[in-house]
């Protein structure tokens, strides 16, 4: 399989999303981000790995979450983009929905997220 297919980053977005939902997000995205991988919220918060790894490992967990409208864009040789709508609530809250885009590498063969973009689809 094509380490960079768009099963393959959907995979890898919705273990993303798992861990946010089980608390796990801190550990998972210190691994799957590259070194100087950045995420750039629906706020205008930008963050490094390691601020998104310390964020994450506080944050509240999310109840559940959709992904729809999954979409590739090829980037050359050893990089793609993913975006999609994704849909997550919480407990008692209104859901959150936005418009992502992770950036993904390949390096060494793995796949990695080199960026990740929230848009708001809200406002």
């Amino acid at each position: 399989m094509d380490e960079l297919s768009l099963d393959r980053m959907a995979a890898l977005e919705h273990r993303g999303w798992d861990a946010l939902c089980d608390s796990t997000g801190g550990a998972y995205y210190g691994r799957l981000m590259t070194a100087d991988a950045l995420m750039v919220l629906v706020n205008g918060v930008v963050l490094d790995r390691d601020q998104v790894v310390a964020s994450l490992d506080g944050a509240p967990a999310w109840a559940g979450y959709q992904l729809t409208d999954l979409r590739r864009i090829d980037l050359g040789q050893d990089a793609a983009a993913l975006t999609y709508r994704a849909t997550a609530h919480r407990h008692g809250e209104a859901p959150f929905v936005a418009l992502m885009t992770s950036t993904y590498r390949l390096l060494e063969g793995t796949p990695r997220l080199a960026l990740y973009q929230q848009t708001t689809a809200t406002h």
